[in-house]
């Protein structure tokens, strides 16, 4: 079997790109020096063919006045096999002049991999990091479950204990914020321990039943009304510790995914999960809600949230989950670094990477996608250091239903405006609204 990683003249000068795609640059001034470095890749779309060349090209620019001595560290990073060594070239730029040199490489198997161009001059205070990451095969990356014995029972608990709270729903108009065939209205709930979480709920001025688009946030996000649609329904919801869900727990600091991680019980995302699940609960006890097509969305963690909600939930028809949080936590640790994490797992003896994953392990969306059974979108920025790709398609792979991807190449944390439109536009034909 060949070897994962393909080295190919891992050290050659390029001069000019001919047919380069996927292009990452940025630059550094120090002082009145100004170094820019580039890459670009070979790879269309980013994504390759088992043991497919890769051609990554670094370009450097040297504006400033002086002559500069570079040294380039090529490496990569990577779950999927054992890396290579790094690549260590030295060269010189002159003043003005700029010189490219390549890394080419292959991937024989399922997977990503990133490479890492590190730029320092021993001359000048250079010290400049790039990364370009690419695929192969996402679709096949299989990635074992984490769950313990008593992962279904937990869940089928915690489900029980939500039942047990009167949500005692509470629907009030704010016609100052109403906008010209949509009534606006903040709802208030309560959910897993009586803490009150609250939504922005928007309804068609014409008779229903609507369809529902239920919308959940990323990291300390704040969901508002949209005012977007005289057609559908559409509940912008904060769970606790968001937005206008902070009576009883509070926002700041906003470091939702250490809280109470000593006892799955007591973690932060089980009630913010719950959360979620509540949400549904309110929108199946409205009349003119369509029950038959509700829909979540969210990104990063709402991405989390959304996958969560449709895998606890069956009442969900359709998940869009964009550069989704919270997927395959083990991998994701790999493949990050968050001093937040260690240093918390530092303040206590007791506390080990061991025993954090364990209790992470119930709230893995890796764990939990196989009960989705709705369909689902999961959009990926390929170049995404948060929520790496990697992560992201382990539990992309463990969903049963009916499902689809979308990956955009040079996108990193963001997929912009574009995609936001996208995917209501996706929504509105599920829905049969654009006929």
């Amino acid at each position: 079997m060949p070897s994962p990683w393909i080295p190919r003249a891992a050290a050659r000068f390029v001069c000019g790109a001919a047919a380069l795609l996927a292009v990452l640059s940025a630059s550094a001034v120090y002082g009145q020096k100004l170094v820019s470095v580039a890459l670009k890749s070979s790879a269309e779309n980013g994504l390759v063919e088992p043991g497919e060349p890769v051609a990554i090209t670094a370009t450097i620019v040297n504006r400033g006045g002086s002559h500069a001595t570079v040294r380039v560290d090529w490496s990569v990073e990577t779950v999927a096999f054992k890396p290579p060594p790094v690549k260590t070239v030295e060269l010189s730029v002159d003043a003005g002049e700029s010189k490219s040199i390549s890394y080419e490489s292959a991937l024989a198997t399922p997977g990503f991999a990133t490479v890492v161009c590190a730029v320092t001059s021993t001359n000048l205070a250079v010290d400049i990091t790039r990364r370009f990451r690419f695929g192969c095969r996402p679709e096949k990356i299989a990635v074992p479950l984490t769950k313990q014995a008593d992962f279904d029972a937990f869940w089928r608990t915690s489900l029980d204990a939500l039942k047990k709270v009167d949500p005692e729903f509470q629907v009030e108009r704010r016609a100052d914020r109403d906008m010209e065939g949509i009534r606006v209205f903040e709802v208030t709930m309560k959910s897993l321990g009586g803490v009150r979480v609250r939504g922005w709920l928007e309804t068609p001025a014409s008779p229903g039943p609507h369809p529902v688009v239920l919308r959940v946030p990323g990291y300390g996000g704040n969901m508002r009304p949209v005012g977007k649609w005289k057609d559908m329904i559409v509940f912008s919801f904060n769970p606790r510790g968001h937005g206008n869900s902070q009576d009883d727990v509070p926002g700041k600091p906003v470091d939702y995914w250490i809280r109470g991680l000593d006892d799955k019980s007591t973690y932060y995302y089980r009630g913010a999960y719950l959360d979620c699940v509540r949400a549904v609960d309110f929108i199946a006890s409205r009349q003119d809600a369509a029950r038959d097509r509700i829909a979540v969305w969210g990104g990063s963690q709402g991405g989390g949230f959304a996958l969560a909600t449709a895998a606890l939930d069956q009442r969900i028809d359709y998940c869009v989950a964009d550069i989704p949080f919270m997927c395959d936590w083990r991998n994701y640790f790999e493949l990050t670094d968050w001093p937040e994490m260690n240093d918390w797992i530092a303040d206590r003896e007791d506390r080990t990477w061991k025993s954090t994953l364990r209790t992470l392990g119930y709230f893995d969306t890796l764990n939990l996608a196989e009960r989705i059974e709705c369909s689902t979108i999961m959009s990926i920025g390929l170049q995404d250091r948060v929520c790496p790709p990697t992560t992201d398609f382990a539990v992309f792979n463990r969903i049963d239903a009916k499902k689809t991807h979308k990956i955009y190449p040079t996108r990193g944390h963001g997929l912009g405006r574009e995609h936001y439109d996208w995917v209501w536009r996706q929504l509105r034909t599920a829905f049969e609204l654009d006929k």
